[in-house]
């Protein structure tokens, strides 16, 4: 039996030292972060007579989905650069790499670079680089003063306020994944939400993150875009002998469902259908790409209600996917004219039923090289490059942002 702890004296008036010390630190570093606000203010105000070279800067989230946006961004006209603080092991393809052990330093020395160097830039919801900074609050306020346009955009874990969130299931998930994200982290995602929302010039939405993001200016099925020129696409799934095979990339196994996937084959296997399950975590992007190519059939995920890169990757190889669409998502975009009912070319699945989806894939699997077709030309359609690339020149028209020479 558990002792219940007796609070004596002694503790409590550690417990009011801890306070009242953290409380003095907190002040003492707002005070050495005076001068060095100060600092940046003036720094903002001159930029703005500054000839800044470039149309719009990507960063400093070290996001994929921004190496695509660039090519977007470039087939619009606009030049444009990626600038990062740290890498992830995905990868590290990034033009302004400022890599330091103290991101704090780091982040300060990315920012004079942003404020003198793009006319717009494009974020997520944690911020720019001062996202890691005490000078956090600030930033908002510098852009206005230097005159540089902001555009933010979601990408997940920057707007996960799980007290929006209508689907229990992901809720649990991302508590299973990660025990303490939402536990401490989420007064400060209220927070950035409510910051970025309120100061950028224009607030883009999408995927699931409308359960998050209370206001946008522009709607859309997701940001993300895929080189579709760069992707050879082959509609040959399912045209061979041997057992379906499927592939499946979680970087998160309980929000991506992967043991759902994983119980599915098992059983079907043991009823004696030829399908195989390739499962790879952690994993370089172009390796990613490689292993897509080789599979019939792409696994998504069966917990969240969108879709996301991966998937998109398969459509532009010509790749069927399952994944789980939440209804209501996909009301919300036919609603908005965003996609025709129908249209979107995923074999839905959940947990409750991709046993039986797998296995009438594997029984009729002259259907899927049809659904690769629809797969690819709906990833050209609405997630090419050419595609997110119109979206952005639109907007970037709208903050009076025009590609130079046009």
């Amino acid at each position: 039996m558990r002792r219940s702890r007796t609070w004596g004296k002694d503790d409590i008036v550690k417990k009011l030292f801890r306070k009242v010390k953290n409380k003095l630190s907190r002040a003492l570093l707002l005070l050495a972060c005076i001068p060095l606000g100060i600092g940046f203010v003036v720094l903002a105000l001159v930029s703005r007579f500054a000839k800044r070279p470039i149309d719009v800067g990507l960063g400093p989230e070290p996001m994929i989905n921004n190496i695509y946006h660039k090519k977007a961004l470039r087939h619009a006209g606009y030049s444009v650069e990626t600038f990062v603080s740290h890498v992830y092991f995905i990868t590290d393809d990034f033009d302004v790499k400022c890599i330091r052990k103290n991101l704090v330093t780091a982040s300060m020395r990315l920012m004079v670079m942003v404020l003198f160097r793009y006319r717009c830039i494009y974020i997520y919801f944690n911020g720019g680089p001062l996202a890691w900074s005490p000078l956090k609050r600030l930033e908002p306020y510098l852009y206005k003063l230097a005159g540089v346009k902001v555009l933010v955009m979601p990408y997940g874990g920057d707007v996960n306020d799980m007290t929006r969130c209508p689907n229990y299931a992901f809720r649990h998930a991302l508590v299973s994944d990660y025990p303490l994200f939402q536990k401490f982290r989420r007064p400060h995602i209220v927070r950035q939400i409510e910051r970025w929302t309120e100061h950028a010039d224009i607030v883009l939405s999408g995927c699931d993150w409308v359960d998050y993001t209370y206001h946008w200016d522009v709607l859309t099925l997701a940001h993300f875009s895929i080189d579709t020129t760069g992707t050879r696409a082959v509609f040959d799934a399912g045209r061979h002998d041997g057992p379906l095979r499927i592939l499946h990339a979680p970087n998160h196994q309980m929000i991506k469902g992967t043991k759902y996937f994983e119980k599915a084959v098992a059983e079907l296997r043991e009823e004696g259908v030829d399908v195989e399950l390739v499962v790879v975590s952690r994993v370089p992007n172009h390796e990613v790409r490689r292993l897509i190519a080789t599979c019939d059939v792409i696994a998504d995920q069966l917990v969240v209600g969108w879709y996301a890169m991966f998937a998109l990757e398969a459509m532009a190889a010509g790749r069927p996917v399952l994944c789980y669409l939440r209804q209501d998502l996909i009301d919300l975009y036919t609603f908005a004219e965003l996609v025709e009912p129908d249209e979107i070319p995923i074999i839905q699945c959940n947990t409750r039923n991709v046993k039986d989806v797998i296995r009438d894939l594997a029984r009729d699997r002259e259907k899927l090289a049809a659904i690769g077709e629809r797969s690819r030309a709906y990833a050209v359609k609405h997630h090419s490059t050419e595609a997110i690339g119109a979206l952005f020149d639109r907007l970037n028209r709208k903050m009076g942002i025009a590609p130079r020479g046009r």
